[in-house]
């Protein structure tokens, strides 16, 4: 049962992986062509870039999910304490990143609330 249990977490690692990391490069393709897009906007304004860096940063933070879960799935099956303070390593990491990402998500969603709330007052 054991063994079992073990192949059926191995490869749930690396279909969750995948799945982050296919998040991830499909983030990364819609940043830089959005990127590319504003560079050659000549009537684009700071705004395109935001939004190219808000979708990316979102991306980023849906693909890290992914790969974190992998992460503690595969530290469950881990035999040796080597492995698991590695992999604790690479959890922390990505727990770090994903916490100020979704900050600076907050933050921009906020003042964008407060933007638009204020053109909505001044426009009544």
């Amino acid at each position: 049962m054991k063994e079992w249990m073990i192949g059926i977490a191995e490869n749930a690692v690396i279909v969750i992986n995948a799945m982050g990391l296919v998040i991830i490069a499909f983030g990364t393709i819609e940043a830089f062509l959005q990127s590319v897009r504003a560079i050659f906007n000549r009537s684009a304004t700071g705004g395109l870039f935001r939004t190219a860096y808000l979708r990316y940063a979102r991306w980023l933070v849906a693909g890290l999910t992914f790969q974190l879960a992998a992460d503690i799935i595969e530290t469950s099956i881990l035999p040796t304490w080597d492995e698991v303070g590695r992999l604790g390593a690479i959890a922390a990491i990505r727990t770090f990143l994903n916490f100020f990402l979704e900050r600076d998500l907050a933050e921009i969603e906020q003042r964008e609330t407060i933007s638009k709330a204020a053109i909505d007052k001044s426009l009544a």
